[in-house]
This record gives C-alpha cells, sequence and structure tokens, in this order.
C-alpha cells in the first residue's frame, strides 16, 4: 500500500493534474503512491506536456519533492527517461544545482 498523500502533496499533484478534479486516485479506485509517476505515465501527454507541468511548480515545491525523492516517498527512476530529465534540470534551475547533484547521487541517476 502506497503513503497516504498529505495536503501539501495533494496541493502540488492538483497544480500539476487539475484536471483530476482534485482526485489522487487511480482508474482502478486505489490512491497514487507518488506524485510525479501518474503525471509522467498517465496524464501528461507527452514529456513537452510534463516539462509544462512541472514548470507550474517553484523551488520550494520541487525541493520539497527532491526531499521525498531523499526519503524514498517519492519515485523518480521511474518517470520517462525524458521527465527525469526535465525534474532535473528544473531542480536545478529553480532549487540549487547542488539540490540536483545530491539528488542524482542519492538515486544513482549520474
Amino acid at each position: 500500500m502506497g503513503r497516504e498523500f498529505s495536503d501539501k502533496d495533494k496541493e502540488i499533484f492538483n497544480k500539476l493534474a487539475p484536471e483530476n478534479g482534485g482526485t489522487h486516485m487511480s482508474e482502478m479506485g486505489h490512491p497514487y503512491p507518488f506524485i510525479l509517476r501518474p503525471i509522467s505515465h498517465k496524464i501528461a501527454e507527452d514529456s513537452d506536456d510534463f516539462r509544462e507541468r512541472l514548470e507550474r511548480l517553484d523551488g520550494e515545491e520541487l525541493d520539497y519533492l527532491a526531499g521525498l525523492a531523499m526519503e524514498g516517498k517519492e519515485d523518480i527512476r521511474s518517470l520517462d527517461p525524458e521527465d527525469v530529465d526535465s525534474f532535473f534540470e528544473l531542480v536545478t534551475e529553480k532549487v540549487s544545482e547542488e539540490r540536483a547533484k545530491e539528488l542524482r547521487i542519492h538515486l544513482g541517476i549520474l
């Protein structure tokens, strides 16, 4: 069973996928265990759409997602490869190069 979304998780998910109408459930009726994976695999039309959605987030929100990934509560490795690149590019741009590097090392994505 996945983790339960906090209010902050829900806020970020809703910002990335407003068309979901505030639901954080899969088509099968299960709560999503992660924020970014369903955006990458089910909601975004393509990698450009995924990046445009991520650009809605500010540095604090991206840093929050990076922190969840460091804790194993957010899945970056299973995103589509272009989406992984977009995530790290935006963390570098809006948070810091050091934070992106720290997360890459932690996840073994070099």
